[in-house]
């Protein structure tokens, strides 16, 4: 047994740090115990190796519930989906348990290929008499937005380095492991907040060399690149206390530049509690979409003041910075509405691309001069009618 599954958590107590996500899972739980639950499904979320799937077992063993867990991305459709989760809730338990549903990785699911699984999804939990417990790594993806809708988004951070060196050190001294401080550190390092990730190379330096030493570590192990997803990016570069911290969360982040400038236009202001802050983190902003635009127009040289602006520029925006008192402040960040409406108007856009097309053809002009100097009058003519 790998060392990853001998030595996950057996309840929500073991678990390290996630103490607002363990809340919140109790919060849903005890709605369900009671009959009155708030959500029918919760949908955990994070970077690989957080721990998703270890609290899911967790919050599980602790209410003594028999877990049905599917992989969602394994599954290839809606018909295995329902009948795998319908037989196992149609059988009853041995001890009389009741039972919870987990179906991981839900963000694996292909549309194309898995076609009818989201919808198999959506129906399980409207239809469920277990609470549902699903896991994704990147729950923005548009194909899980109806899931978004229907569930409860729990967030479920990146393990802190304190939190990662007792679960290694943890498991040293049970596996009677000689581990050195250094080499713990330097695996915590490069696993950069992805618990499965450290628990593995440990156990692939332990058992290889029966010790665990700085100079084993470094022959082994390759750094994880890190890759910071959009919450991971924003908090980054919000709490940064110095310059180069902000820049590195930017230029790290997973989000493309221009989606990035939306996720931060949607979040200063929530950040952001006195309006100077805002007003000069809105500059740097501003400059940033600037710089871009030179980029786009081929000067690239100009992307390193974009990052400049967007990262550093942003964060030392905040003034409160300057105080000895000054704290990171947890704030809860919001998806960008401009990218939820532009999904909504995807349909509008698709047909009036099709009607210029129309118009191009019929007038044997490009689609350029169609858009713009046919189109608009007829959108006059067709407004006029209704």
């Amino acid at each position: 047994m790998s060392w990853f599954i001998k030595y996950r958590p057996k309840s929500l107590s073991e678990v390290e740090n996630q103490d607002q996500v363990k809340e919140e899972l109790k919060r849903w739980i005890d709605s369900w115990l009671k009959g009155k639950p708030t959500n029918k499904a919760v949908l955990l979320y994070g970077r690989p190796g957080s721990g998703k799937t270890t609290l899911a077992y967790a919050i599980a063993r602790d209410n003594n519930f028999e877990i049905l867990e599917t992989n969602a991305s394994d599954t290839r459709n809606l018909g295995n989906i329902r009948r795998i989760v319908e037989v196992g809730m149609q059988q009853s338990s041995l001890f009389g348990k009741s039972k919870l549903i987990l179906l991981d990785e839900v963000d694996g699911i292909n549309r194309k290929s898995d076609e009818g699984a989201i919808q198999g999804i959506l129906d399980i939990i409207s239809e469920t008499k277990y609470p549902i417990i699903m896991t994704a790594n990147d729950p923005w993806d548009p194909k899980l937005k109806e899931l978004r809708e229907s569930a409860k988004l729990i967030e479920v951070p990146k393990l802190g380095k304190i939190a990662m060196r007792k679960i290694l050190k943890k498991i040293c001294e049970k596996e009677k492991i000689k581990c050195h401080d250094d080499a713990i550190n330097i695996i915590v390092d490069i696993a950069d907040g992805d618990a499965r990730f450290a628990i593995n190379s440990l156990e692939s330096v332990a058992t290889t060399y029966s010790e665990v030493a700085v100079n084993l570590v470094e022959g082994i192990l390759r750094r994880k690149e890190a890759q910071y997803d959009p919450f991971e990016t924003l908090r980054k570069t919000f709490w940064a206390k110095y310059g180069w911290q902000a820049k590195d969360a930017v230029t790290n982040s997973e989000v493309d530049y221009e989606l990035l400038m939306r996720w931060f236009d949607e979040n200063i202001p929530i950040q952001y509690e006195d309006t100077k802050s805002m007003t000069l983190a809105f500059e740097s902003l501003s400059r940033a979409s600037i710089f871009l635009s030179r980029a786009k127009k081929g000067n690239w040289d100009q992307l390193s003041y974009l990052f400049d602006m967007m990262g550093p520029g942003v964060s030392m925006a905040d003034r409160t910075k300057a105080l000895p008192t000054w704290k990171a402040k947890w704030k809860t960040f919001k998806f960008p509405s401009y990218i939820q409406m532009l999904a909504r108007s995807k349909q509008i856009r698709r047909e009036k691309q099709e009607y210029v097309e129309e118009i191009a053809k019929a007038s044997h002009c490009s689609y350029d001069k169609a858009l713009s100097e046919i189109y608009p009058f007829i959108e006059v003519i067709d407004k006029k009618k209704k």
